[in-house]
């Protein structure tokens, strides 16, 4: 029998093991919500397609919502790649965009929708690209990413692999009829690489998501060619420097030099064959600021 001393100890070891088997407080409801999440499966001939996500209105202040992913079905194609420009894969309601290479079709992709219920017009409005056809798609296999940047600006060019320039220098051939496929600048010691970003252009008035300095912009070897690109200067980069490029295309077109955050691209849409990226100081002579 216990003593009255231990009685008490007894008593709180029991009052703290119930304590801890009772069950956690239920979530309030309204720290859940609930989305409407629907499954559509899209079959697609051999081919390069981009899946675009339109820009929805709203879709800021809704969390980016409606979300889409692109993914491969259970029963998943060996003949098949998918390659979404953001890291995350999701295609928001802002413009984002994913590739799929079909190599032999016809093949089935899913295509997963997430909306908020009680958000008026949520639905996406999905667009479907064909970039190169049947007999313009390899079977061989994909490129991998663009190495780490080394130099300034960094490319992958089509027969050539990544090749890289310093800024000033031209990165790709005039006249070569190889196109770039991918790009990454990187940012000088005297620039914060969030000042620095660019997009690559994939359409009329379509444009990749913008990425910083550093990062590797384009379709990540599924052979899809640049169509332009844009590069623009912000915060204390844009008031130190200034930033010029100029572009040469497949079609013979010359596009450049233009300023910060203009877009540089063919006027008939030609892929991108070479670029030259200029980045001075605005104060004192090119090459007295550390870039």
């Amino acid at each position: 029998m216990a003593s009255p001393k231990q009685a008490p100890k007894a008593t709180e070891a029991a009052t703290k093991a119930a304590a801890s088997a009772a069950p956690p407080p239920p979530v309030a409801s309204d720290m859940v919500q609930e989305l409407k999440v629907s499954g559509h499966l899209m079959a697609l001939p051999a081919g390069l397609f981009c899946i675009v996500n339109e820009p929805a209105p709203g879709s800021a202040q809704n969390g980016g919502m409606p979300g889409v992913r692109i993914s491969l079905p259970p029963m998943n194609p060996q003949n098949v790649e998918i390659s979404s420009f953001r890291p995350d894969g999701w295609l928001s309601g802002v413009g984002d965009a994913a590739l799929v290479r079909v190599i032999r079709g016809p093949a089935q992709i899913m295509v997963t929708i997430y909306q908020n219920p009680n958000q008026p017009d949520s639905a996406p409005k999905l667009q479907v690209r064909q970039l190169l056809g049947a007999s313009e798609i390899s079977a061989g296999p994909a490129q991998p990413a663009a190495a780490p940047v080394l130099m300034d600006v960094m490319a992958h060019i089509q027969t050539r692999g990544d090749v890289g320039v310093k800024f000033g220098q031209r990165l790709g051939e005039r006249g070569s009829q190889n196109w770039i496929e991918g790009f990454a600048i990187s940012a000088p010691p005297a620039i914060n690489p969030a000042d620095l970003s660019y997009q690559a252009v994939l359409g009329r008035g379509w444009l990749s998501p913008w990425v910083d300095a550093g990062e590797y912009c384009g379709s990540r070897g599924m052979a899809l060619p640049l169509l332009g690109l844009r590069i623009r200067l912000t915060g204390a980069a844009a008031g130190a420097f200034n930033l010029t490029y100029e572009a040469s295309f497949v079609d013979g077109a010359l596009v450049g030099p233009v300023g910060s955050d203009e877009t540089c691209e063919s006027p008939n849409l030609a892929a991108l064959e070479s670029i030259m990226i200029t980045l001075t100081p605005k104060s004192g002579k090119p090459g007295r600021a550390k870039l």
